[in-house]
This record gives C-alpha cells, sequence and structure tokens, in this order.
C-alpha cells in the first residue's frame, strides 16, 4: 500500500492557475449551497463565505423562507433560492453543497436523491446529508454527480457502522474504505485531514492547527470546496486544494489571533489571504 502524499503548496500550485485578465462572474462558477434550517442558519452563512472568499463567481443558497432574511442580510454577496428546487436550478449549478445545518427531517432523502441524479457536476456531501445516507444509501443508487463527502471521524463511524474511536485508530483505511464504499472523493476531516480516492490513492494535509476544533469550521470547508470544484478542478483537486487551504487560513487566523479564540468566521474571512499567499508561493518555487 502506497504512502499518503502530502498536501503542500508545492502540489496545490501544480493545479491551481492565477486568473486570467478576461473574466466574469459566470466563468468562475456558480455554486449553490443547500442548507439551513431552524437554528441553524449560521451553518449556511459560514458555508456561503467560504466558497466566496474562495472565487466563486455566483452562490445561492437554498435554506426555507423563513430563513431569506437571515441570508440577506448577513451574507449580501448571494441570492437565495427556494428549498423547492427545479432541475434548471440544480443542473444550472458547477457545484452543489449538501447538507451544513440542513436538519434530520426525513424527507430530505429525496432533495438529496434529486441533487445527485440531476447534476452531473460535483457534489460536496456534508453534515446532515452524511447522516441521512448512513441511513438510508439508496437515494444513491442512480446518481450521475461526482461526489465528495466530507465527515468528521462521528460521521465517518455512522457511515462505515463503527464507532469515531474506531475511525481514528486507524484513519487511513477508513478514508480509503469510505472513497472505495460510496464511489467519491473521501475528506476525512481531523488533525491531518486525509483525502482518498475510489482508486486507493490517498492524501495527508500538512495545515491546520487545534484552534480549528471550532464549530462551523467544516461548514466553512464544504463551501472552499465547492468552490474550487465550480471553478474547474477536478474532484480530487477540490478536496485536496480545499483542505490545505482551509487549514493554512486556520493557520493564517491563529497566527494573528491565537489558537484559543479562533472562530470559523475568521477562517473564511483569511481564506482570500490564504489564496493569495499560496498563489504568490508560484514564483518562489520557480
Amino acid at each position: 500500500m502506497e504512502k499518503p502524499c502530502l498536501i503542500t503548496s508545492t502540489y496545490v500550485n501544480t493545479f491551481l492557475k492565477k486568473r486570467e485578465r478576461e473574466l466574469h462572474k459566470g466563468d468562475c462558477g456558480t455554486v449553490l449551497i443547500v442548507a439551513g434550517s431552524f437554528g441553524m442558519a449560521g451553518a449556511a452563512v459560514l458555508c456561503a463565505r467560504g466558497a466566496l472568499r474562495s472565487g466563486a463567481g455566483l452562490v445561492r443558497i437554498s435554506v426555507p423562507d423563513f430563513l431569506f432574511p437571515i441570508m440577506q442580510t448577513s451574507i449580501v454577496e448571494a441570492t437565495c433560492v427556494t428549498r423547492n428546487l427545479t432541475h434548471e436550478m440544480i443542473s444550472g449549478a458547477d457545484a452543489i453543497v449538501i447538507g451544513p445545518g440542513l436538519g434530520k427531517e426525513d424527507d430530505y432523502g429525496a432533495l438529496i436523491q434529486n441533487i445527485v441524479e440531476g447534476c452531473r457536476k460535483t457534489v460536496v456531501l456534508d453534515a446532515d446529508a452524511l447522516n441521512l445516507i448512513a441511513k438510508d444509501r439508496t437515494v444513491l443508487h442512480n446518481r450521475k454527480a461526482n461526489l465528495i463527502l466530507t465527515p468528521h471521524p462521528g460521521e465517518a463511524g455512522r457511515l462505515l457502522g463503527m464507532n469515531a474511536k474506531e475511525i481514528n485508530e486507524n484513519r487511513e483505511n477508513a478514508a480509503r474504505e469510505l472513497a472505495e464504499s460510496f464511489n467519491g472523493i473521501a475528506v476525512l476531516k481531523g488533525s491531518g485531514t486525509l483525502v482518498a480516492t475510489p482508486e486507493g490513492k490517498t492524501y495527508i494535509n500538512t495545515t491546520g492547527n487545534p484552534g480549528m476544533a471550532t464549530g462551523g469550521c467544516g461548514d466553512v470547508l464544504s463551501g472552499v470546496i465547492a468552490a474550487l470544484a465550480g471553478q474547474g478542478c477536478s474532484p480530487e483537486e477540490a478536496a485536496t486544494a480545499g483542505a490545505y487551504l482551509h487549514g493554512k487560513s486556520g493557520d493564517m487566523s491563529a497566527a494573528k489571533l491565537g489558537e484559543y479564540g479562533l472562530t470559523a468566521s475568521d477562517i473564511a474571512s483569511m481564506m482570500a489571504l490564504a489564496l493569495k499567499k499560496t498563489l504568490e508561493e508560484q514564483n518562489l518555487e520557480k
């Protein structure tokens, strides 16, 4: 079994490119975020901020109607759409995130099924979407989308019929099993986030710090990964670069604020600078 490849600035810069001068927002990807529920509006906001700070040209947030005022004042650059998604909304997105703060209602199975069948690009499954799939995998049976799963150890355990302790005892094998079992990219979050492909390739991230063990951090990550996928990165590239940039943003935030008081909002806000610094390192590496 091959050792995991390290996700470093040098690796990420093999496919992360500086922007051309002639661009408009449609060239930078449309990200659809299906997230939020009563008491969990923040998850949708953080995911959207992560996507926008990672270069998404357009971000649309699908939330229950009663959350529209919160979304439109908290994240003014995004637009809100109904939870009753049409085929055009789904197929027109360059990348989709579903799950952050979604809630645990059983009827979301049909929503997940419609998305993975209607989208032929990349779908990032996170949080409550993963918990629902752990109960009912049949919603993925006719999927057309490329999947990226972003579980923490507890969610990974539920997906594999294990507990978090068992996952952490052999994280590399767990990541590989997730990727193979769901025929998608697995991003197993935690210290040294692991990325695995269905073909058995694994990567270990080299950025991040203990201050990132805070609520909402994973919501930002799912938005970052979707933004990169929407801009043309393959699922494997989006997952690895997303993990790296997310951790780098956390490291830069911790250098400024310290680890104890770090918040997910800090990480989302610093993401643009993390991208800028990473791209600048291309010149140093030549």
